[in-house]
């Protein structure tokens, strides 16, 4: 009684809490599971995205320093760094398709961009019967691209198409076609993927103009500013991330690009108008030379990546202006 009385006491240093046993004990299992919970639930979707992504790009890797072809299994084997050899040394048309892919992707990208920006801020403004002018602006998006080459064919078609109207008005001559002449085939099938991609541009730069507050641009001509001051000044600075970011995806896709010059040109005439993943299909699916294939399959995304890392740090994506 004595010792309690003297712990209790005001000189005495305090004496700590007890913790209820129930307290003590949560259980470690209980602690842990929610942490782990998240990472259980997404494992399902990241092995499949683990399956459908990393084993065809290894796959790839391994097959490009392979000697493959199914119509001649007794050169297949083990190749080294032969077939890359090949591609830097020993195949003017590697160099020449990517030459034209550079060419297709600046000219299409910087057309798409310029022409969608203007569609843009012309659908952009209020005016009677702008959901049908959205409507048709946008409705190419979602044509398919050997659908639009099927179209563009009939148009282009010298019996039948522009160009028949055109030699009956006195320009051009009967017969001729655009995609059959070095000299014009190359601005065909620009015009013909710019009547695909212009909406592509236009639809994201379109929902970027409509987060701009509309106080700045009331503020900018409170303050005299025209409306050439205001679209350099406030409207392009918006909409700096949403062009970076769609430049990027549209060089990538442009780059890829198969389907509608396949259909349209073949690579023709004169293999003017093959870009780099057009070479790898024909190799891989005419000539059957998977490995080589593979190889120049790696070696466009190695391009693919260093062109896509310098434009991002050098536009400084995501990044404030100071």
């Amino acid at each position: 009684m004595a010792s309690a009385v003297a712990q209790d006491s005001p000189g005495a240093p305090p004496r700590a809490p007890k913790t209820p046993v129930a307290a003590r004990k949560p259980g470690r299992r209980t602690g842990a599971t929610p942490r782990r919970l998240p990472y259980l639930l997404i494992a399902p979707a990241g092995l499949l995205m683990l399956g459908f992504i990393a084993y065809p790009m290894l796959s790839v890797f391994y097959y490009s320093l392979q000697h493959y072809n199914p119509t001649k299994p007794w050169r297949n084997g083990f190749a080294g760094l032969d077939n890359f050899k090949r591609i830097f040394t020993e195949d003017p048309l590697f160099w020449d398709s990517l030459v034209f892919s550079g060419k297709w992707v600046v000219t299409e990208v910087t057309l798409q961009l310029a022409l969608g920006l203007i569609l843009a801020l012309l659908v952009n403004q209020t005016f009677a019967g702008r959901a049908v002018a959205r409507a048709l602006v946008f409705s190419p998006w979602a044509v398919s691209g050997v659908l639009t080459t099927t179209i563009w064919l009939l148009l282009y078609n010298p019996s039948t198409g522009v160009g028949r109207y055109l030699a009956d008005a006195g320009i051009g001559t009967y017969g001729s076609s655009v995609l059959s002449d070095t000299g014009t085939v190359f601005w065909a099938a620009v015009l013909a993927e710019l009547w695909r991609g212009v909406p592509f541009f236009a639809i994201l730069i379109l929902a970027d103009l409509q987060s701009i507050p509309g106080d700045l641009y009331e503020a900018a001509s409170v303050d005299g500013a025209n409306r050439f001051r205001q679209f350099f000044h406030i409207t392009l600075p918006h909409l700096k991330d949403a062009i970076i970011l769609t430049t990027l995806l549209r060089a990538v896709w442009e780059f890829n690009n198969v389907d509608l010059l396949l259909t349209l040109t073949e690579g023709g005439p004169a293999g003017v108008t093959t870009t780099l993943p057009l070479y790898v299909a024909v190799t891989g699916f005419e000539a059957h030379d998977f490995g080589y294939a593979t190889a120049l399959t790696t070696v466009a995304f190695a391009i693919l990546l260093f062109c896509s890392i310098l434009y991002l740090r050098l536009s400084k994506f995501g990044g404030e202006d100071k």
